[in-house]
């Protein structure tokens, strides 16, 4: 297929967009694990019924019916509010429609959570505040069955025929128990790469800051597990498809050819998804056909298909700040928060986005982080892991995190929403040089038993 044909779709999906102009909207979407504290595996039934009644209650329409006839996806037509489940029915995901003010979205996502909270707490049920299900061994390893999820786990799965032992972990059902808080803001064509490159330097601080996956009993010391968990399945069998950008883009046309780069794993053929070993762009269209594998009704069968330009529209990548296809970065680094601190992570970024000139100074002219050479990701996996660098001053460190919490609530005072408010936990967290994964394990140390932390991470008010 012709180069430039696929440069001008890539163009037409990614690039495009980011020309409208428009006011910075938000978008919020927040996974949230679902605990059955009768420490026994949730009960599907329970959650379906939740379904049912938060329709009622907050007048959403059903917009995903699972191949059992159950809902697994609700939206508000006027706001765009959603209900859905993230890969099985132990994690409930409330994505919020795009908004200007933070305020108006926590107020709407408060009442959903306590209506959500209130039913479950009837069946001895909470949702809580943890990037990972603290029941997680507990519960079924069932994805939600439909097409996307069955396919998405079988395809997770298949990493055991790759020979790269020493490459994959061991959970394909990661995205049944871990959670994410991500946060979608519009972007201009003439702040897209330096929003890009910038926001790719903040990746380590952000791990200091918001923190919150942990698996003692299995990846003892890690703080946000997230990252391996992505990066080490076949997501990132393909590196480009995961983690950071480690250089800086210097224009679209440099941008667009990283994402050439980028793998392919999946198309729909006939309604049906197709899954494939993951290919680049590039490569995916210099074959006449390929093979794959297509659910049947009962199983999975080989399939040989052609290339189609059209296949790019199931292109997508899981990179920490991520260009989508709405003109909105994504920026998808951080575990679901204790709920009281639900809106810190969209704080951080639209406070920070407000004031991009400054941060861009402020990080040009850092002597802590990056004076040794270690790239953003280098620096990311060791605050990840909870290890800092031994020439990294950790008082300094302290002072550059206040500085860029200093430079969102600037951002934030600009905006005149009253939304600084927001950012207090995070200021909380990096006077005491703390994290809530940080928290977590000292607790448990402690030996604080688990459903007190459940608890504790749960409570909204």
């Amino acid at each position: 297929m012709n180069e430039n044909i696929i440069f001008e779709k890539l163009y037409e999906k990614y690039i495009s967009p980011t020309h409208k102009k428009c006011d910075k909207y938000m978008g919020i979407e927040i996974e949230i694990p679902i605990v059955n504290l009768n420490e026994e595996p949730v009960d599907f039934a329970i959650i379906h019924r939740l379904t049912q009644a938060f329709a009622r209650q907050f007048q959403m329409d059903p917009i995903g019916i699972d191949d059992d006839g159950n809902i697994c996806a609700l939206q508000n037509h006027r706001n765009e509010d959603k209900l859905t489940y993230d890969c099985s029915y132990n994690n409930l995901e409330i994505s919020m429609g795009k908004e200007k003010n933070l305020n108006v979205i926590f107020e709407r996502f408060k009442a959903y959570y306590v209506f959500i909270n209130g039913f479950l707490n009837t069946y001895n049920y909470t949702l809580t505040g943890m990037g990972i299900n603290p029941y997680r061994k507990k519960n079924r390893s069932a994805p939600i069955p439909n097409e996307r999820y069955r396919m998405l786990y079988h395809f997770l799965g298949l990493y055991k025929n790759y020979t790269h032992p020493d490459f994959f972990h061991s959970y394909p059902d990661y995205g049944m128990f871990s959670s994410a808080s991500q946060v979608q803001i519009d972007v201009d064509y003439m702040e897209l790469l330096d929003t890009i490159n910038i926001f790719s330097k903040l990746e380590p601080i952000k791990a200091l800051l918001f923190s919150n996956s942990v698996m003692p009993e299995d990846e003892n010391g890690m703080l946000c597990v997230r990252d391996m968990l992505w990066e080490n399945s076949l997501h990132g069998l393909n590196p480009k498809n995961t983690g950071m950008f480690d250089h800086e883009f210097t224009s679209v046309s440099e941008l667009l050819n990283y994402i050439q780069e980028t793998s392919m794993y999946c198309v729909m053929r006939d309604g049906k998804y197709v899954n494939f070993s993951p290919i680049p762009i590039r490569e995916y269209y210099k074959k006449n056909q390929l093979s794959g594998e297509m659910w049947n009704g009962s199983g999975y069968e080989p399939i040989v298909f052609q290339p189609r330009i059209e296949d790019l529209e199931f292109h997508r990548t899981f990179n920490l700040v991520d260009l989508t296809f709405r003109g909105t970065i994504e920026y998808r680094s951080c575990c679901c928060q204790p709920i009281a601190d639900s809106m810190t992570v969209a704080a951080f970024h639209m406070g920070l986005v407000a004031v991009l000139d400054e941060l861009k100074k402020l990080l040009d002219n850092d002597h802590i982080l990056y004076c040794r050479g270690l790239k953003p990701s280098e620096l990311r996996k060791s605050f990840c892991r909870g290890t800092v660098p031994e020439f990294i001053d950790e008082n300094e460190l302290q002072s550059l995190v206040l500085a860029l919490l200093n430079l969102a609530r600037t951002g934030l005072e600009n905006r005149g929403l009253g939304e600084v408010h927001f950012l207090e936990p995070l200021f909380e967290r990096a006077k005491r040089k703390t994290n809530p994964a940080m928290d977590y394990l000292k607790a448990i140390a402690q030996n604080v038993p688990i459903k007190a932390l459940i608890f504790q991470f749960a409570t909204i008010d």
